[in-house]
């Protein structure tokens, strides 16, 4: 927690609302173990540089008007099963090879590592769903599972190698930064 707690202060300096403390509580709160103590803090650092301020970004688009559409990638790629440890599971840019086609790459650039039958097609899944929207506004096309707009009922696309449609991405966390974390100060 001590350690934690220091790099929290490089980004977010001690003040006298104890701000960092109360996330820290909130993140730290259910663990047990070492595992318990990592885990916790790469979800807070994954939750506080990425994930809550990509919701307040697409709520802020969204209630200008604009047509959001939401996603969390979840698959931890085959070819980086050597050299990640166990507990990151996708990743920070994870599904840029995958937009791409990078599955498919054999020519001058190469991927290094294995990419499995379901990767392909997860590949196929992602390329077809981002040419989609670059042609019409809408990553939506036949046989896809259908990608709901990000609207007040916060839906969003869960990509892996199956699609999931769910709702209000991080919730508890979300109001615990927006309400609960206010209130206490």
């Amino acid at each position: 927690r001590q350690s934690a707690m220091s790099i929290m202060n490089i980004f977010y300096p001690a003040g006298a609302s104890g701000v960092n403390n109360l996330i820290a509580d909130e993140y730290f709160k259910d663990a047990k173990t070492p595992e318990d103590m990592r885990d916790g803090f790469t979800e807070m650092l994954g939750d506080l540089f990425m994930v809550l301020p990509v919701i307040k970004v697409a709520g802020y688009h969204r209630d200008a008007g604009a047509p959001v559409y939401m996603y969390e990638f979840q698959h931890r790629p085959e070819m980086h099963k050597e050299t990640r440890p166990s507990f990151v599971k996708s990743d920070h840019a994870d599904d840029i090879g995958f937009i791409f086609g990078s599955c498919f790459w054999n020519g001058h650039i190469k991927i290094t590592g294995t990419v499995t039958e379901e990767e392909e097609k997860l590949c196929k899944t992602m390329m077809a769903y981002w040419a989609n929207f670059a042609r019409t506004g809408s990553p939506n096309g036949e046989e896809l599972i259908l990608w709901p707009l990000y609207d007040q009922k916060e839906e969003y696309m869960e990509l892996g190698l199956k699609q999931v449609v769910a709702q209000s991405l991080k919730k508890d966390k979300v109001h615990f930064m927006t309400v609960l974390l206010p209130q206490k100060l």
